[in-house]
């Protein structure tokens, strides 16, 4: 069935025009001449049978359902452009589109990236932040890394790390002490994490301390911004040691408390049911977990 589909070369010209609020600056950027432009932007409207545009001696305006039909079609040809520059840049390699949580994404998965590209030097690696599951059928990911139980209906999990948070601060809020008591700690405004918000309670419960006020304090979503916001002296934190390892390093961070939340959740690689059997996605997971293995077995 043949689809009801203007040509391509009107909506760019429609595009331009609608963008530039004018035939001859679309032209110009097009390259071609005015009157070309607008016979392209005419059977458009023919083709539609709707007027997109309304001249007068003063130029053109678009019209109400110009204006709409104006935005989706810039939308959808800046996706074909997308497309088109990707397919033009693999040149017989393979791309892999993987959503990850921020702060494991930059702190500890970029980092060791380098290695994997020099094993596979054909397999390119894109990332995207996503903090929550999704559909895979809505997206074009082929794989994700997320945080939590590892429940996702139609995919394959595979484990990476789990995460074992201790409490942070800046050394500020030490007052000069080696590490704050627990009971110290539950005085301090709480910086809470929105993807865990039961986290400082199950730290305190760990201790078999009940703490009132355990979930409150001001959110964040990613630890990142956790980080910082501890840095800055606006209260303590729970976070992972190996997402923060440069600013315990560098002395912007130190660790509040030795005692570490243990829980079930961990860090995992979904793969979708569909593409379980593609060999670049493969590859990839068998350079992830062999990662992760060999950095939790370290001492």
């Amino acid at each position: 069935m043949r689809r009801k589909i203007p040509s391509t070369a009107a909506l760019v010209s429609f595009e331009a025009a609608a963008r530039h609020q004018s035939f001859t600056k679309a032209a110009e950027e097009l390259s071609l001449t005015q009157s070309a432009v607008c016979r392209q932007v005419a059977s458009l409207e023919e083709f539609l049978s709707v007027e997109l545009f309304r001249r007068s001696r003063r130029g053109v305006q678009l019209t109400e359902a110009g204006q709409s039909y104006s935005r989706r079609v810039a939308a959808q040809l800046d996706a074909v452009e997308r497309d088109t520059l990707s397919v033009m840049g693999q040149q017989g390699s393979s791309t892999l589109d993987l959503a990850v949580v921020p702060t494991f994404g930059t702190q500890w998965l970029l980092p060791r990236l380098k290695q994997f590209q020099r094993l596979h030097p054909t397999i390119t690696v894109n990332l995207t932040n996503r903090t929550r599951p999704f559909l895979f059928a809505d997206t074009d990911f082929d794989a994700a890394i997320y945080f939590g139980d590892a429940d996702w209906p139609g995919t394959h999990a595979y484990r990476l790390m789990g995460e074992s948070p201790v409490p942070v601060c800046s050394p500020a809020l030490l007052g000069g002490a080696g590490e704050l008591s627990a009971v110290r700690i539950s005085q301090l405004p709480l910086l809470q994490q929105t993807t865990r918000p039961y986290a400082w309670r199950h730290w305190f419960n760990s201790l078999q301390l009940s703490v009132a006020r355990d979930m409150t304090g001001p959110r964040y979503e990613l630890f990142s911004m956790l980080a910082q916001a501890a840095a800055h002296e606006m209260g303590i934190a729970l976070i992972p040691p190996f997402l923060i390892q440069r600013e315990l390093e560098q002395g912007q961070l130190v660790i509040a408390h030795p005692h570490t939340l243990v829980s079930e959740r961990a860090y995992h690689l979904m793969i979708p049911e569909r593409k379980i059997d593609s060999a670049s996605l493969q590859a990839f997971k068998n350079w992830l977990v062999s990662e992760a293995r060999h950095y939790t077995e370290r001492p």
